[in-house]
């Protein structure tokens, strides 16, 4: 959109729709809306509009499809993949959910609750806990994120192993298409048997389909309280054996099992104030492990007897299990520290892959020696949800290397571990999505009859390529 009076006739009716205070055209009040977080995606846009309801979203939606303007929607730009970040073009709109936060009902006998997509994790969260229910999902930006945008990427987080991820939460949705149509599937169903399931086709599609305004969620029964361990061990393949071990014996109450390797760990406590390993000596390995109950009897008991046989059996070195809540919240302090610990220490190459719990051990150990073949002196910051198989297996380089170096290193180092992480019939991405980031070699570990139908559900929904154009696909 370069005429200039076209585009002071289309802010205008945007203005229309949203009143002056829900559209943002001052390029220095847009800085929040046009770079990622992460510092490493940036845009340009005609304008940022903020509607306050679905009908608001749906008139947008109706005007940018009469002028074929390009629309980004964006929830609450905690994005790690550069999926909610305008292009250089200034061509294209951002639809910021940031003023859709109502929380519609919550219904403790069908473990329910109805939102706005644009409603801050903590505040669902704090919504079950307020009538004595628990809503599982959790990572690192939960008190920013919003639940829209989980949806968007399909958000993973600590509690997969026990919960499943934002898909498997999920019981309805309302979506506005990219026409303006808008599709009302807020249903609190756990059976509807009556078609195709649209509500997973929107999951996941980071905005490249249309715009999710609503949610229907799932509850559960709020734990009476839950246990930590933290545990030193020698080798991947014993923390998978523990794995197994543990859900044989704890059964659904192992609610996390995080491993963090022993440079990650390193990391956090050289970089992050007051992060102290609860463990007096090193290890080659650390699990963070979570049981939670509606009934606490026995529950520590349970852990301490596992790990204690884990110890004899030389599973495992060493383990400590928290005696309180404090002890706890230190010992998950130090997992969820690992992102910030990074960007104080270097740049790092990210890989949020995706394996099949059997083959995590065979692939770390190769995936390991290629990248010290390579780069011997690169630091490998190896951690995640080894309960469903996600790894995050990040390289850290220097904080001085040009962006040439930089560029060079990554691309190499991306061909190798997402090569190997496909010959083990993995996925280059688990749980922050595609995006940018990830969208050019999508096309290379993807076969040609997925994109091709991928491909088609696009031009099927979204025949002017108007929605989030460039990312995903």
């Amino acid at each position: 959109m370069q005429d200039p009076m076209k585009q002071m006739e289309f802010t205008s009716r945007l203005i229309h729709v949203v009143g002056d205070e829900g559209v943002i055209l001052n390029p220095a009040d847009q800085e929040f809306y046009v770079n990622d977080w992460l510092g490493k995606s940036h845009g340009r846009t005609v304008a940022v509009v903020r509607p306050r309801n679905t009908a608001e979203v749906s008139a947008i939606m109706r005007l940018c499809h009469q002028s074929q303007t390009p629309v980004v929607p964006q929830g609450g730009n905690t994005g790690m993949s550069g999926g909610a970040t305008p292009d250089m073009s200034g061509a294209q709109v951002i639809l910021s959910l940031n003023r859709m936060k109502r929380i519609h009902e919550v219904d403790p006998v069908n473990n329910t609750l109805t939102a706005d997509a644009g409603v801050v994790l903590a505040d669902i969260q704090q919504a079950a806990r307020a009538v004595d229910r628990y809503f599982p999902l959790s990572l690192g930006a939960e008190g920013s994120c919003t639940i829209g945008g989980n949806l968007a990427t399909n958000a993973g987080g600590t509690g997969v192993l026990r919960y499943g991820n934002t898909r498997d939460l999920t019981l309805g949705l309302e979506v506005v298409l990219p026409d303006g149509r808008v599709w009302n599937g807020l249903r609190g169903l756990r059976k509807d048997n009556t078609g195709y399931d649209l509500k997973d086709l929107f999951i996941g599609s980071e905005g490249s389909l249309g715009i999710i305004t609503g949610v229907v969620l799932k509850l559960f029964a709020a734990p009476a309280g839950r246990v930590s361990a933290w545990v030193g061990a020698q080798e991947m393949t014993s923390v998978v054996t523990l794995l197994n071990r543990l859900q044989a014996a704890c059964g659904p109450r192992l609610s996390a099992f995080e491993m963090m390797s022993g440079p990650s760990l390193a990391l956090v406590t050289r970089h992050l104030e007051a992060h102290v390993s609860p463990l007096d000596k090193t290890y080659p390995y650390y699990v963070l492990i979570e049981l939670a109950d509606t009934n606490m009897s026995g529950l520590q008991e349970m852990l301490q007897d596992a790990l204690t046989l884990a110890t004899e059996d030389g599973l495992i070195d060493d383990c400590v299990v928290a005696m309180n809540e404090a002890q706890s919240v230190s010992m998950w302090r130090l997992r969820e520290g690992i992102s910030m610990a990074q960007v104080k220490a270097g740049k790092a190459v990210k890989h949020d892959i995706a394996l099949p719990i059997s083959s995590l051990a065979t692939f770390v150990k190769e995936a390991d020696e290629a990248v010290q073949k390579s780069f011997p002196e690169l630091p490998i910051i190896n951690f995640g949800h080894i309960g469903d198989g996600n790894l995050h297996y990040n390289l850290l380089l220097p904080l001085a290397i040009s962006n040439t170096a930089y560029k060079e290193t990554t691309d190499h180092l991306n061909k190798s571990i997402h090569d190997l992480v496909t010959q083990f019939n993995g996925s280059i991405s688990a749980e922050h999505g595609v995006g940018t980031l990830r969208r050019d070699e999508l096309k290379r570990y993807k076969s040609s009859v997925e994109m091709d139908l991928m491909n088609a559900v696009k031009r099927a929904i979204d025949p002017n390529q108007i929605m989030n154009p460039g990312k995903l696909l």
